[in-house]
């Protein structure tokens, strides 16, 4: 009889699963700087809120919560295997289900590289702010944080990014290349970024 009971509750986070693993996946690699991980700790985070379910549903916002949990899981990986001692490195290009036919290569690894060089708080500040448009309010509940820090980090953050990626290509605009290190660093038929 229990089995018949936790369908809806199963059904309810295979569709949170379906809709969000994408994005915490995403996340994930644009935090560690590793593509090649983000779905096993996109997928640890999705175990860890399946464990807790029911708090997830209860959150104001349980897309919020989960974020919270990618980036603490992400956080710990960071720690184990020393990134923030050992921050450049040759990295993959992320890339997202849908496909075009025109991908900046270069520019997408050039922030992938850009952002593994700055410290853990600064890069997942900028990450959520900038390329998954996370509000600063949320931002500073996902990471424990204070508003004000999460400005000042997401600030300092996006100079250096800026700073590092104007070294490498001579762009300074570093929310239109992150977004576009999101999107797999595709862009669309006119040009713009996707």
């Amino acid at each position: 009889m229990e089995g018949v009971f936790d369908r809806p509750r199963e059904h309810a986070f295979h569709n949170f699963f379906e809709a969000h693993h994408g994005e915490l996946a995403r996340m994930a690699s644009l935090i560690t700087g590793d593509s090649s991980v983000a779905d096993d700790l996109a997928a640890d985070a999705l175990a860890e809120i399946w464990r807790y379910w029911d708090r997830v549903t209860a959150a104001d916002d349980p897309l919020a919560y989960a974020r919270g949990v990618l980036v603490n899981v992400a956080r710990s990986w960071n720690r184990r295997h020393g990134l923030e001692e050992h921050s450049a490195r040759l990295l993959g290009l992320f890339r997202r289900d849908e496909r075009t036919a025109e991908t900046d290569v270069p520019a997408a690894l050039d922030v992938r590289a850009a952002l593994a060089r700055l410290p853990y708080r600064r890069r997942a500040c900028v990450v959520l702010r900038y390329a998954f448009d996370v509000s600063e309010r949320e931002v500073a509940d996902i990471l424990g944080i204070s508003v004000g820090t999460v400005k000042s980090q997401t600030s300092r953050g996006a100079a250096q990014l800026a700073a590092l990626i104007a070294a490498t290509d001579g762009s300074a605009d570093p929310r239109a290349a992150l977004v576009r290190s999101a999107a797999g660093g595709r862009r669309g038929a006119t040009g713009g970024v996707r």
